[in-house]
């Protein structure tokens, strides 16, 4: 006795959609483990930098140290700042002034001030004398930020340290040597929470001004000065 027409047709379907849902599932897996693979690669690919573009600034890593990184993503206990009155500031006196007034409001004190042709530059101390942060005063309307760059990124509020002054300043120099030629780090190296900042010089002349991280030894170029024009300690 034969078996009737739609007896054998239905296993066979049966086994058609089982073998087509399995190849489904197949290339669903593969498609999935391309995506992830794809996924990690391109995450391996992409650098990670402590550099925040937009500061004029210049950060890189250092070969001095072992694990040398490029530090920066802090952003500093002592922000400062002092809206302009809109009378241009024409002297480190004046200067002086404007930063002392934004730097009470903090309990700080004004150290040294620096004349450059874009921006006065003036170091804020602790009521201790120690060195706590940087600002800028704003030639044109007097107004009084903290400074770009490290005094913005590197300041931790902690004096904790691996890297020391006199390897901050080896460092520096190593650093000038390759991308400045012709100017060095002055022996004058001075310690704020989480980084260093060390005026550069050429032919004993001032130039300007680089920053080495306390705790990574990165180094931040000061680009936004301009040209040096006189200076004044506390």
């Amino acid at each position: 006795m034969s078996d009737a027409p739609g007896t054998r047709a239905a296993p066979r379907r049966l086994a058609w959609l089982v073998l087509v849902a399995a190849s489904a599932l197949l290339v669903g897996s593969v498609a999935m483990t391309l995506v992830s693979t794809s996924g990690s690669r391109a995450a391996q690919a992409t650098p990670t930098t402590g550099y925040r573009p937009g500061y004029g600034g210049t950060s890189n890593r250092s070969g001095n140290l072992p694990g040398g990184g490029m530090g920066g993503g802090m952003m500093g206990a002592q922000q400062v700042r002092l809206a302009g009155d809109g009378v241009p500031v024409q002297t480190i006196a004046e200067a002086r002034a404007r930063a002392a007034q934004a730097a009470a409001a903090r309990g700080l004190s004004t150290g040294e001030v620096m004349q450059f042709s874009q921006n006065f530059y003036v170091e804020l101390k602790d009521s201790a004398g120690n060195p706590t942060t940087e600002v800028l005063v704003d030639p044109g309307d007097g107004s009084v930020s903290t400074e770009y760059g490290p005094a913005m990124m590197w300041n931790t509020g902690s004096r904790d340290a691996t890297v020391s002054p006199d390897q901050a300043q080896t460092i520096a120099d190593d650093w000038l040597r390759a991308n400045q030629p012709g100017q060095s780090a002055v022996a004058d190296v001075k310690a704020f929470p989480g980084y260093y900042s060390i005026d550069t010089e050429t032919n004993g002349n001032t130039v300007g001004m680089v920053s080495v991280n306390a705790l990574t030894g990165a180094v931040w170029y000061h680009t936004w000065h301009g040209t040096f024009i006189a200076e004044e300690d506390d």
